[in-house]
């Protein structure tokens, strides 16, 4: 079991276990993008994952994070296992559905840093963007 592979599926689990494959593959799709760019973001999938403010299943205040703290494959959440086969593939080099997006945010919000972007993709209850 890889670090890189468990760290990325507890994001993908916090951040969209609600939205399916389809989701879950979509923000893996994000976290390996801003990893490929390197730079302000870090220069891998857990610098990524884990920087702050970025991924807020990863904030100390975030509920999500005690859920996804402890997760392992194989232990009986149905959702956890997709979510580490998801990260495996993503790692491995799956399509990108979000066609190259580095951010996205929830259908419900509206950040000022839409404007600026280009949106690439609407996957389940999230927008997809990156720089224009």
């Amino acid at each position: 079991m890889s670090d890189a592979q468990l760290i990325l599926a507890r994001t993908l689990y916090g951040e969209a276990r609600g939205e399916g494959r389809g989701g879950m593959e979509a923000v893996a799709a994000v976290i390996i993008n801003r990893a490929a760019i390197g730079g302000w973001w870090g220069d891998s999938i857990i610098s990524v994952a884990q920087k702050p403010w970025q991924f807020s299943t990863w904030n100390d205040n975030d509920p999500n994070r005690v859920l996804i703290n402890d997760l392992k494959p194989g232990e009986g959440d149905l959702f956890f296992d997709l979510a580490y086969e998801i990260a495996g593939d993503a790692i491995s080099g799956t399509d990108d559905p979000t066609g190259g997006a580095t951010h996205y945010h929830a259908l419900s919000v509206n950040p000022a840093w839409d404007d600026e972007m280009v949106n690439t993709a609407n996957i389940g209850q999230h927008k997809f963007y990156k720089v224009a």
